[in-house]
């Protein structure tokens, strides 16, 4: 620990690095051009190139790459070494403003929806300054990573940071605005940030090499339950195992290296499932170091002898992992707009960000919901462990009163801070929040932010964020267009919160959003519930959508059309991949071990048979009976599952009947098949059972 002041950050080219390499003319416009959004001059780009290049290399990088997040939602690179040859025979070590600035990878070769083909292949990746240059090492050799958007040479977008940079822009241009008509003029820049909960489960590596289907697909296609799970709640913030905790001490190091400020680990609900918090940062750092927490993850677990599950529901009967994606708003003068400080009936700039928030949410809740939709959340969502599938926001009862106050002209009061009394005389009272925590409500007030807890394990938090911001961005430029013309600004945000809250409380709900009452409730209120990732797709190219996400420069019209193309692919290859991997497991190994223990059993029979004794007496008959029908329902299940399956694939592209062929008919016979197999592997003896159960990963 004595030594993590000069560990943190001790890859990243950060501003004290950048501030002590760097002319201080040269540092001061690019600290402007993050600072303002303004443009980046091509001489100070050359200046930090030679000098960027010189720290990498005195680090031990021999190359560079521009590091991006394409549409499949994992990061890619393209390595270039520093060497360029000389006339003499000999190489010096070069790397220019032009290659820090500009890079070309092959724009066909990833997700485009259309946007691309394949033999239009260029496209660009563009220097995001706005986030640290960093180094990474992997097994000994180091590389100088650039982050970078991605575009086509056509100019879309074909990547997650490029929108999610504009949604940045177009928050902080309305937020501003509101600002300034509330009167606080200093204010020049506001900022969205996030702090990403990560949840994952580690399992010894030998036994996930034996699963082709947590190899293939990333989340386990069979196993019966063992005969304990998550029921006695005795993993959750529990003693750190020896192992586990080795493993965290080196991610700690590695993260802390890349400066990123992993504060919080823990053991989380499931049994083997863990979780790390960092603490907040702007959204577009705390994108990029998800992805790296993510890859980071990944690579120490091997170290230690373990496999890093992310899929949202690696196991099924016990809790899957989400990805808790905590905002919050914050000004260029340090202060965060969503606390609601001791008097939040006198706030006015918190009520009013409330306000359109609340607005927000409730307008475009299919939006948001879309922008956690993934083949993986669609087993987690609504389970007894997240948040149903139906969007709606916790306040607590503290900030509802006041609200409900406003929208009926009362007197404004609020409670203020309260103490907790221990009645233990050796411990102080404790100070208490505002409000309560709702475990179940997908986004939920949490002190001075908002926590929307649908995000999904594996996924890139851009995408939510993205949304966010600009459903928040549409509600504020509504409301300081309204505040900017009012004579009377008191009264005019009176009348605005009070109009919001009469059309848009129905999406407060404070209760337990896990009841079958709330469904019924929520469908009273007219509150849309999209329960799987093909329900939600279509929403991208709604008129409504595409003109929001246009009018704030966030979308184009054709990269949504192109979004809703990837998307449904992707849902019909991740649904094949996990079909054909279930075919080929079920009929060369499930049913192989079926058939090989039905045998022992026949052979068993028959020797006691010849000892003339009553078969019928004996276990082995029931046994190889109830073998016998599982393995023929298991042979049925597998040719009615491959027949599924081909006739989704007969469907022309990737469309919307393509993938509800998947989600209706080859994912149901998946789940039909999965039955009768986790019935066998309860029959058949362990020691023919072709691959770790349960039982034995997780415990």
């Amino acid at each position: 620990m004595s030594k993590l002041p000069g560990i943190y950050g001790a890859n990243v080219f950060s501003d004290s690095v950048m501030r002590a390499r760097l002319p201080n003319g040269t540092f001061k416009a690019l600290r402007k051009t993050i600072d303002e959004g303004l443009p980046l001059e091509p001489m100070v780009a050359e200046v930090v190139a030679n000098a960027m290049k010189d720290w990498a290399i005195e680090k031990g990088a021999t190359h560079y790459t521009h590091w991006f997040q394409p549409m499949t939602g994992y990061t890619a690179e393209k390595h270039d070494a520093f060497i360029s040859p000389t006339n003499d025979g000999s190489v010096i070590l070069e790397f220019s403003g032009k290659e820090l600035i500009q890079g070309e990878p092959d724009a066909s070769s990833f997700p485009s929806g259309g946007l691309r083909s394949t033999f239009e292949a260029r496209g660009y990746t563009a220097w995001d300054c706005t986030s640290p240059a960093f180094l990474k090492e992997n097994g000994g050799i180091t590389t100088l990573c650039i982050p970078t958007t991605f575009c086509a040479y056509t100019g879309e977008a074909l990547d997650k940071k490029t929108p999610l940079l504009k949604s940045m822009e177009a928050i902080n241009k309305q937020a501003v605005r509101v600002l300034h008509a509330l009167g606080d003029t200093d204010v020049k820049r506001v900022t969205t940030t996030v702090g990403s909960e990560q949840e994952y489960f580690l399992i010894p590596e030998e036994l996930f090499r034996q699963r082709r289907d947590l190899i293939y697909t990333g989340r386990t296609l069979f196993g019966a339950n063992p005969p304990k799970g998550q029921e006695l709640d005795d993993h959750y913030f529990g003693a750190i195992k020896e192992n586990v905790a080795c493993f965290m001490d080196e991610l700690n190091v590695e993260l802390w290296k890349l400066g990123i400020s992993a504060k919080t680990q823990h053991n989380e609900v499931a049994p083997s499932q863990f979780e790390l918090a960092p603490v907040f940062t702007t959204t577009n750092v705390a994108t990029d170091h998800n992805q790296l927490i993510m890859e980071t993850l990944k690579k120490v677990a091997e170290h230690h002898g373990f496999a890093c599950l992310m899929h949202e529901k690696p196991f099924a009967g016990i809790n899957g992992s989400g990805k808790h994606n905590n905002w919050s708003l914050c000004t260029d003068k340090g202060n965060n707009l969503l606390d609601p400080s001791k008097t939040p009936h006198e706030n006015t700039q918190f009520l009013v960000f409330l306000a359109a928030i609340i607005e927000a949410v409730d307008k475009h809740a299919d939006l948001l919901r879309l922008s956690a939709a993934n083949p993986g959340n669609d087993h987690r969502l609504g389970a007894n462990e997240a948040p149903p599938a139906i969007i709606s926001m916790f306040l607590g009862s503290e900030l509802t009163e006041i609200l409900e106050q406003i929208e009926n002209g009362e007197t404004v009061t609020s409670k203020g801070n309260n103490k907790l009394e221990i009645n233990v005389i050796t411990m102080p009272d404790l100070p208490m929040d505002n409000t309560d925590r709702n475990r179940t409500s997908p986004f939920a007030f949490t002190g001075n932010k908002f926590e929307f807890r649908m995000v999904g394990a594996t996924e890139s938090i851009a995408g939510p964020n993205t949304i966010l911001n600009a459903i928040v961005a549409d509600s504020l430029q509504s409301i300081a267009v309204k505040i900017e013309a009012a004579d009377d600004i008191e009264s005019e945000v009176a009348a605005i919160i009070k109009d919001i809250m009469i059309k848009h409380k129905r999406i407060i709900f404070n209760g337990d959003n896990y009841t079958d009452e709330w469904v019924a409730e929520a469908e009273r209120r007219g509150l849309p519930n999209i329960k799987s990732m093909v329900d939600s797709v279509p929403y991208i190219v709604e008129e409504k959508n595409i003109s929001l996400l246009e009018k704030h420069g966030v979308y184009s019209k054709a990269e949504l059309k192109s979004r809703f193309e990837i998307l449904l692919e992707a849902y019909s290859l991740n649904i094949n991949i996990e079909a054909m991997t279930t075919i080929d497991m079920a009929k060369t190994m499930i049913l192989p071990a079926a058939m090989t223990y039905a045998r022992q059993l026949a052979d068993s029979i028959n020797s006691i048979k010849k000892t003339s004794m009553d078969v019928s007496a004996f276990a082995q008959a029931d046994t190889l009976k109830a073998v016998s029908e599982n393995a023929n329902a298991l042979h049925k299940a597998i040719d009615k599952l491959k027949g599924a399956r081909d006739e989704a694939e007969k469907l022309e592209g990737y469309t919307i009947g393509m993938a509800t062929a998947y989600h209706d008919e080859v994912f149901t016979t998946m789940n039909e098949l999965r039955i009768i197999a986790d019935r066998l592997e309860l029959l058949v003896d362990r020691n023919l059972w072709p691959f770790p159960t349960y039982g034995e990963m997780l415990f």
